[in-house]
């Protein structure tokens, strides 16, 4: 474990200079940025479980448990705050709409955890080298862009998942053009919290026609612990939750380099600590109720604009987290927000995250030129979209992002070891 230096006066950041993972800001000052994390991450890792009916306040209770996981197993080198994760959503729907419970989804999750440990414990052994190889970006992108764009149903249907824009048509579009608003009228964190405040604005709204149901609000107690929820064993949904765990060594391999980048430090040799340990915070959370993590943007943007990388601000916002789910009224709150406002929220993130497959797949340099990669990527997307099933056995049923991971893989490695023996990859 690597404990904190002071840096310089403790109080202001020379020109030029960055606040290193081993360094921190007088307590007061860092009290305040673990402050600023939480808030920072708040709105995304709140909106998941208000989409997927999990409890509020178990979410932030293992969100905290999961980023004090990630400190200790990373020796407390790697800055990183762990919230929900978007992939999850997908398969939790699709586990629900096919008439499964909270307790087959958490087992989803679970299983996400595990394998994404095992996966940590691997690359910390044998190194990432073969991450690269077996999930290029183009892989990536489109597993990526497949989560995001699946979703768009869920999103606009009143049937669908969560809720849908179709059932509160009004109180949907002033969650999206506050939103929108908010992203490009104002920079640095006000920016960032852009889809947060377009949930509350639109939870006003909501409010003020009567949408909201805000009997559970005034019976929930104003202190509590959280409400567990533990797994309930459904192997038949294992598919669903698999091409989760690719989307989760992305974003972890993705937050590792970032970091690297923006602190001049070579993290690589963390990347399988960094990888286990947001597999065990992930089924810690499918063990208790809490939703699946993942390593945030939001707060790697609060990093990038304050140039204070001190993992002692990530203990704090842990902390700060864990109180928070000490509040059921606040659970009872999130849990509260109608389908219209959830819908909204849903036409922006969703594809948000299909964009950040393209993202990944710009920054990655992919030539669409080769067919190599344009027909992997063309079949998948559109299987993952039109939400493809197919049925195997009598149990075992595939749909769409599982449909559309399996025909990218088995259509990439194939066509990429055929071009090479021919000579034409490039």
């Amino acid at each position: 474990m690597t404990l904190w230096k002071l840096y310089g006066d403790g109080r202001t950041i020379k020109p030029g200079e960055v606040v290193t993972p081993d360094q921190r800001l007088a307590w007061p000052r860092s009290i305040a940025m673990g402050m600023q994390h939480v808030v920072a991450m708040a709105g995304a890792t709140l909106t998941v479980p208000a989409l997927t009916g999990f409890p509020a306040t178990t979410t932030m209770f293992f969100s905290g448990i999961g980023t004090i996981f990630f400190l200790l197993i990373t020796g407390n080198r790697l800055p990183s705050y762990l919230g929900s994760s978007f992939a999850f959503l997908a398969p939790i729907w699709a586990v629900q709409n096919s008439g499964g419970g909270m307790g087959q989804a958490l087992f989803g999750v679970m299983l996400a955890g595990v394998l994404l440990a095992i996966v940590g414990a691997v690359v910390q052994v044998a190194g990432s080298g073969w991450i690269n190889a077996f999930m290029p970006p183009l892989v990536q992108g489109a597993v990526v862009m497949l989560i995001g764009f699946n979703l768009a149903k869920a999103a606009w249907d009143a049937n669908g998942g969560g809720g849908g824009f179709q059932s509160g048509p009004l109180s949907g579009t002033i969650t999206v053009v506050v939103a929108v608003l908010v992203a490009v009228v104002f920079k640095g964190l006000l920016g960032r919290l852009s889809i947060l405040l377009g949930l509350a604005a639109g939870y006003i709204a909501a409010l003020i026609q009567g949408e909201v149901a805000t009997d559970k609000i005034g019976d929930a107690a104003w202190i509590g612990l959280p409400t567990f929820h533990a797994p309930k064993v459904d192997w038949s949904v294992a598919a669903m939750f698999i091409p989760v765990v690719l989307v989760l060594i992305a974003e972890n391999v993705g937050h590792v380099k970032s970091v690297a980048t923006m602190t001049g430090t070579n993290f690589d040799h963390a990347m399988g600590k960094a990888l286990l340990a947001d597999g065990l915070a992930t089924t810690l959370a499918g063990l208790g109720g809490g939703s699946g993590t993942t390593t945030y943007a939001e707060n790697i943007g609060v990093m990038a604009a304050t140039k204070i990388y001190s993992t002692a601000v990530y203990w704090i916002a842990a902390f700060t987290a864990l109180l928070l789910s000490l509040l059921p009224k606040f659970g009872a709150a999130v849990g509260a927000i109608p389908g219209g406002v959830l819908g909204g929220a849903g036409l922006v993130l969703y594809g948000m995250i299909g964009l950040l497959g393209a993202r990944i797949w710009i920054e990655g340099k992919v030539n669409f030129a080769n067919p190599v990669n344009l027909f992997p990527a063309a079949v998948a997307l559109i299987l993952g979209i039109a939400n493809a099933s197919f049925t195997i056995g009598t149990n075992v049923q595939l749909t769409g992002i599982v449909v559309g991971t399996i025909a990218v893989f088995l259509l990439y490695h194939p066509m990429r070891w055929i071009a090479k023996l021919r000579g034409t990859d490039s």
